[in-house]
């Protein structure tokens, strides 16, 4: 994919998203978006994510991180569209 098409996103979301695979669900979804880039914890109950991909994978993807898998409680969400960097080789957790 070419720079030019290349989108990114940051979002934080909040709420009860730790221990109930919201961070592992949203890696497998963005894996299988094509979708890089990384999510992880930040403090007290939220957790941060800047992702690259298609715009249209990666609205998918923001759809998926209002509602989280099974379990998860979302109280808050955010999200901005930021310049993409092409940094990203692939989606990661980092801890």
């Amino acid at each position: 994919m070419s720079n030019k098409d290349l989108k990114a996103i940051k979002a934080a979301v909040k709420g009860r998203i730790q221990g109930v695979g919201y961070r592992a669900n949203t890696h497998k979804r963005a894996t299988q978006l094509g979708i890089t880039g990384y999510i992880r914890n930040t403090a007290g109950n939220k957790v941060e994510l800047v992702a690259e991909g298609k715009e249209d994978d990666l609205k998918e993807l923001i759809e998926f991180l209002k509602v989280g898998p099974s379990g998860a409680e979302i109280e808050k969400f955010e999200s901005e569209w930021i310049e993409a960097t092409g940094d990203h080789i692939r989606f990661a957790i980092k801890y």
